[in-house]
């Protein structure tokens, strides 16, 4: 037993406990909704193009997480999404 509770003890050295500040729960919120919106929008991209619209809203929904968790890669991403779906519905009107 006191290998496990050395082991368990070390494992909490290892993390740090806070409490999640009111911006970022916020975020991790709006992440979520995010994150839904862009899950769904493959389905509703044929016929009206609905699909590009929550691509849209999704990332820019979802980019406050990522911005303030400092994950630089997924900014990238979503950012991506973006334009990317932006310059395809202004493509799509013209």
């Amino acid at each position: 037993m006191k290998k496990k509770n050395r082991k368990m003890s070390f494992y909490r050295y290892l993390v740090k406990q806070r409490q999640l500040q009111p911006i970022e729960r916020l975020a991790q919120r709006l992440g979520y909704m995010g994150t839904a919106f862009i899950m769904l929008s493959p389905y509703m991209l044929n016929g009206t193009n609905v699909g590009a619209y929550t691509y849209i809203i999704g990332g820019i929904i979802s980019l406050p997480q990522v911005f303030i968790a400092k994950q630089w890669n997924l900014v990238l991403i979503n950012l991506n999404v973006i334009v990317g779906y932006g310059i395809f519905l202004i493509n799509y009107y013209t």
